[in-house]
């Protein structure tokens, strides 16, 4: 027998994404018109653990999809990661009658989920963060709006950086993945790309390649660096020193997490968010809501986090080939 929800969470952890406001607005909307009652579990499962817990009305999301960051609040919360924290976190969601919660966050939120569902609360996540770094989806909350962010930024930089006949090397977000790294860099025209996936720290091969540059009459360098490789000021000074041109580091950082929320993200938050719904009010746990292969999926967590993602060949190679 399915378990019957009456009452649903939904929270948000982890690192916040533009969009998450679009999928909370159609959880609690979604659930509402289903007869469910909704809490609104603020500051992740810090927030669960402190019982910092809101009733949640139509009212309580209106005007809020066209809002960056999450009106939930996030955070981390290391004593959820203990099994004494994942018990005590169940036993909150019982005092509030929660049946079943919907987790929006990256794979750390993730393995919180897992291990409520294992506590017996019925959890369903939604991918949520600018990295695009969930294996088991081509999209993620918030990765659109961070990259067209990105994106205009280098746009400008790149103005200034012609102008003075400069090398600019840009750092964007991404943690470990290269994904921003890749998009900003063939839609921005980089010369350069480095990637935590394939830069293999040759940073001759990057001096030799801005000289041959110059050579060419080309006027300015752009490189796009991903934040898993980082060091982008001292890589500045390095290259400046070895080819005696100016070289400017431009730190992107948290601008690219904020900003209101593309109409891609809005669309497919929505989406996502209602789909949770509909799955635990079918008795569905443990369950991840994804985008593969150009529709709107869900996958057990378990098998989810088990697989593993890397960046696209052919889109590296079509990188490496348009900035020559």
């Amino acid at each position: 027998m399915a378990k019957e929800i009456k009452t649903i969470g939904v929270l948000t952890s982890g690192g916040d994404a533009p969009g998450m406001n679009a999928a909370i607005r159609a959880v609690v909307r979604t659930a509402l018109n289903k007869g469910l009652k909704v809490k609104g579990i603020q500051k992740g499962y810090n927030g669960l653990l402190n019982d910092e817990i809101i009733d949640m009305d139509k009212r309580s999301v209106a005007d809020i999809i066209q809002r960056g960051g999450t009106v939930l609040y996030t955070a981390r919360c290391m004593e959820f990661m203990t099994e004494e924290g994942q018990k005590r976190g169940a036993e909150v969601c019982r005092k509030h009658g929660i049946d079943g919660i919907v987790v929006i966050g990256g794979d750390g939120s993730f393995r919180g989920a897992q291990k409520l569902a294992a506590q017996g609360i019925n959890t369903i996540g939604l991918p949520g963060t600018i990295d695009l770094d969930i294996a088991c989806t081509d999209y993620t909350i918030g990765f659109d709006t961070a990259v067209n962010t990105a994106m205009e930024a280098i746009d400008k930089i790149r103005d200034t950086s012609t102008s003075h006949e400069r090398c600019s090397i840009i750092e964007v977000m991404g943690r470990n993945a290269g994904y921003i790294a890749l998009w900003c860099g063939i839609a921005n025209g980089a010369e350069d790309i480095l990637l935590p996936e394939r830069y293999d720290n040759d940073e001759q091969a990057l001096i030799n390649h801005i000289i041959e540059g110059r050579k060419k009459g080309k006027k300015h360098h752009l490189i796009i660096n991903a934040e898993g490789i980082g060091h982008s000021t001292g890589m500045a000074r390095r290259i400046e020193a070895a080819t005696g041109i100016e070289t400017r580091a431009t730190i992107l950082g948290y601008m690219q997490r904020g900003g209101s929320p593309t109409c891609k993200d809005r669309m497919y938050a929505s989406i996502m968010g209602a789909y949770a719904v509909d799955l635990l009010a079918e008795g569905k746990s443990n369950r991840l809501v994804a985008y593969r292969d150009g529709k709107f999926v869900d996958y057990d967590i378990d098998e989810a986090l088990a697989m593993t993602k890397d960046i696209n060949d052919y889109e590296f190679n079509i990188s490496a080939l348009l900035s020559k």
